[in-house]
């Protein structure tokens, strides 16, 4: 299967590598290309998951289509071949993994919404009783479903962990008015993922937005319900009480937890067995969520 580690667009302006996406400046528009790479505990892997990058930005382009009456999104063209002129020479590394979008300042946080108690939420539950300072009721167990979905903002770390905040702290950091609807629009998309999955057979558990102001307009940006930013559970297998399956890189965090990884770089080289299990977890994902055939070139 082909894979992309990095880039390398010559003629191009780099404006950042991400832990996944680099991303280059065409002058009015932004060019996001989504690498194979897979951080795991915040270190990259030095092995890229085939198809993934093509994988993730294929997701997100459904579920911008399918959110795309409640919020604008940053999407400006996901077809290659209508890339600009200075983009065609990397036709064939662009292709199935990469988007054209609108320039625009991000908030600084992340808009989280959970649905069930898992990872540092449940963390700070068994603590708590809380998450993100949000009182829940007693009683409840690791995957338990909430009673409702809840918005639980995150700061943004360049480096290293995103930090659970409280709605205050949000609105400190990005506004009063900003954060109220970034909330708003966040639970609206999370609602309709969760019925639209559902259908699908799979659970999202949780979820990562993010957004940004074009034009002083609240508009979603980066990537929208994908394995990276969810957990994603196969429903038919979910049993509350326990951690669960899932359609994401958590087989790879099993394996470096398998070989009591310190969680720093550099990272441990994983076994072709794991990668390719990888590679198929991130693929069938796509397959039950979408219907579709994956996009290769």
């Amino acid at each position: 299967m082909d894979s992309l580690f990095e880039t390398n667009f010559a003629t191009l302006k780099l404006l950042k590598r991400g832990k996944v996406r680099d991303v280059y400046d065409l002058g009015e528009h932004l060019l996001i290309v989504a690498t194979d790479r897979l951080s795991a505990y915040d270190v990259i892997m030095g092995q890229p998951i085939p198809q993934k990058g093509k994988i993730l930005t294929q997701i997100s382009n459904f579920w911008f289509d399918l959110t795309k009456d409640i919020v604008e999104n940053h999407l400006v063209e996901t077809e290659v071949a209508r890339f600009p002129a200075a983009c065609r020479p990397y036709s064939d590394e662009l292709a199935g993994r990469s988007v054209i979008v609108k320039k625009t300042v991000p908030l600084p946080i992340e808009c989280v919404v959970r649905g069930y108690l898992s990872g540092s939420g449940w963390a700070e539950y068994r603590e708590k009783k809380t998450v993100c300072g949000i009182r829940l009721p007693e009683g409840l167990v690791e995957s338990d479903r909430l009673p409702e979905p809840i918005f639980t903002p995150a700061t943004k770390a360049e480096k290293g962990h995103d930090e659970n905040i409280s709605f205050r702290e949000a609105a400190q950091m990005a506004g009063e008015r900003n954060s109220a609807e970034a909330r708003s629009i966040a639970l609206k998309i999370y609602d309709r993922a969760v019925k639209y999955a559902e259908t699908r057979g799979i659970i999202i558990a949780d979820t990562k937005m993010e957004f940004g102001l074009y034009n002083g307009k609240l508009i979603l940006i980066d990537e929208l319900l994908t394995p990276d930013s969810s957990r994603f559970w196969p429903m038919d297998r979910y049993r509350a009480g326990r951690p669960q399956e899932s359609f994401d890189k958590q087989f790879v965090r099993d394996y470096l937890l398998s070989i009591k990884f310190n969680k720093q770089p550099p990272p441990p080289a994983l076994p072709e067995d794991v990668i390719i299990k990888t590679s198929e977890l991130y693929r069938k994902a796509f397959l039950l969520l979408t219907g579709r055939d994956l996009k290769l070139n």
